[in-house]
């Protein structure tokens, strides 16, 4: 059984809806004991790093994120929390990934960056298991997390940056699999099966 995160971020409904084509079982929560119960684990987020943060503390799902053993899947927002900080409203995130969420550089590209982008890898990962590198996805973030030591995957948009992450049982895509047809539904169908 999938535990869908419920913190009031954002994307909640598409990604659900995404489970229900997948015939998923999965239930939405926002306590811990449920969540640590789960089987496996996604973390969705469309927002603001700060508000976000607030959000997790007063569920009091902090914990519960940080020190799961099971396979999380950050979607987005998601992705980004799992950082140490991000540069939006100066926020200290979970620190689960040692990295700092950048913003893009608006005098230089358009912010928030919203559209379909080429993701590309060099050693296939489970979570992208029979998905072609060069794949396009669809993305609509202001804030990105630069290439580092767990990109598995990686764009382009002003900059080379993180397209997915993976840590241990932490796996995060910047993307919105739910939004990005039937190459989404096949990393969502890869957490569930594979990681």
């Amino acid at each position: 059984m999938i535990a869908l995160i419920d913190y009031g971020a954002g994307n909640l409904k598409s990604v659900a809806n995404a489970l229900d084509d997948l015939e998923v079982n999965y239930f939405v929560s926002n306590k811990a004991d449920e969540i640590n119960a789960a089987e496996k684990i996604i973390f969705p987020g469309v927002g603001e790093a700060a508000s976000a943060m607030n959000k997790i503390k007063e569920k009091e799902i902090v914990d519960v994120i940080k020190n799961t053993n099971k396979p999380l899947l950050g979607i987005c927002l998601g992705m980004q929390l799992l950082a140490t900080f991000s540069e939006e409203r100066n926020t200290k995130c979970l620190d689960i990934v040692k990295t700092v969420v950048k913003q893009f550089d608006s005098t230089k590209v358009k912010v928030p960056h919203m559209g379909w982008n080429k993701v590309e890898y060099k050693n296939a990962n489970k979570l992208f298991s029979n998905v072609e590198s060069g794949e396009n996805f669809y993305f609509a973030n202001s804030f990105y997390v630069p290439v580092n030591e767990y990109t598995i995957a990686s764009t382009f948009y002003d900059t080379c940056f993180s397209a997915s992450i993976n840590k241990n049982n932490f796996y995060g895509v910047q993307f919105h699999p739910e939004k990005s047809g039937k190459a989404g539904l096949q990393i969502l169908k890869n957490f569930i099966e594979l990681c």
